[in-house]
C-alpha cells in the first residue's frame, strides 16, 4: 500500500458517482440532540421552568423562556447549562414583551462555549414538530431529565391568542416543560412551549386583541399544547451588535 486514498467509481445508469474513502464523513444533528444542547433549567430557590439558549455576545448567553416562569419565583434567578453548571443570571431593562408571555435572562460563561438556537420559519398546520423541556419532579433527588416528544401542528390561529400563544400542537408537555423550545424537523426553534392540553381550570379562551373565542374552537384549543412562535420573538427582540448568530454543535458521534 502506497497510502493514497482509496477511489471507487460506482456506475449507477447513466450516473457516475466517484467515492473516496478520504472523503469526510458530515454528521448532522437531531433535532433530539439540538435540543439537549440548547434547552437550559430556569431556576430561583427552586426549579421554575425551562428557556432556550438564543443568543451568544462575548461571553454573555441570552436565554428566551416564559413570563409566567419567572413570575413562579423571585430574583436573583440562576440559569442550569446544558453542561450542569450554573450560572447567575440578569433581567434585561430595556426589553419589553408586552403582554406576550415571554421574558429573558442573561447570564456570562467566560470559559464554556454552548450551542446557539437557529429560528425558524413561521410553521403550517401538519408539520412534525417536536418539543423540548425539563418535566418538575417533586422528589428533591430525583434526577430531572429532559423530555423529548414528537407530534405535529394541528392548528394555527390567525390571530393569537392572550400571551401570544398561536400555535396548537399534538406533543404531550408537562409541568416545568414551561419556555422549552418547538422545534422543526431541521432542529430549528419555531415556537416557546407555554400551555398544556386540558388544563386544570376550563377559563374560555381569548385572543389577545380582548375578543372571546366560539365554544366550538375553545373546545379545540383546550385539547392541544400551545407556544408562542418564535418569529414573535425574533420581531420583539432588539438587534444585538456583535451577537453570535451561528449555531455551534460537537457531536461526538
Amino acid at each position: 500500500m502506497n497510502g493514497s486514498p482509496l477511489t471507487l467509481v460506482v456506475c449507477l445508469g447513466s450516473i457516475s458517482l466517484i467515492l473516496s474513502a478520504s472523503a469526510p464523513v458530515v454528521s448532522i444533528p437531531t433535532p433530539n440532540y439540538i435540543a439537549r444542547s440548547i434547552t437550559v433549567k430556569v431556576l430561583s430557590q427552586d426549579f421554575l421552568g425551562s428557556g432556550i439558549l438564543l443568543r451568544r455576545s462575548g461571553a454573555t448567553y441570552t436565554v428566551v423562556t416564559n413570563a409566567h416562569v419567572l413570575q413562579a419565583g423571585d430574583p436573583p434567578y440562576r440559569v442550569q447549562a446544558p453542561d450542569g453548571r450554573i450560572y447567575r443570571a440578569n433581567l434585561p431593562q430595556r426589553l419589553n414583551f408586552g403582554k406576550n408571555d415571554l421574558a429573558v435572562l442573561q447570564f456570562k460563561s467566560a470559559g464554556s462555549v454552548y450551542a446557539i438556537a437557529s429560528p425558524g420559519a413561521f410553521p403550517a398546520s401538519g408539520d412534525e414538530v417536536f418539543a423540548a423541556g425539563y418535566p418538575a419532579v417533586e422528589e428533591r433527588d430525583k434526577k430531572q431529565n429532559l423530555a423529548f416528544t414528537a407530534g405535529k401542528v394541528s392548528l394555527v390561529l390567525a390571530k393569537p391568542l392572550e400571551g401570544g400563544y398561536q400555535l396548537g400542537y399534538t406533543n404531550n408537555i408537562k409541568n416545568g416543560m414551561s419556555g422549552g423550545p418547538l422545534l422543526n424537523r431541521q432542529g430549528q426553534v419555531v415556537g416557546i412551549n407555554g400551555m398544556q392540553a386540558y388544563p386544570l381550570w376550563d377559563q374560555p379562551s381569548v385572543f389577545a386583541d380582548g375578543s372571546k373565542v366560539d365554544e366550538r374552537l375553545h373546545q379545540m384549543i383546550i385539547r392541544l399544547s400551545w407556544a408562542v412562535p418564535m418569529t414573535k420573538v425574533r420581531q420583539m427582540m432588539p438587534k444585538a451588535e456583535n451577537t453570535t448568530v451561528t449555531t455551534v454543535f460537537n457531536q461526538a458521534d
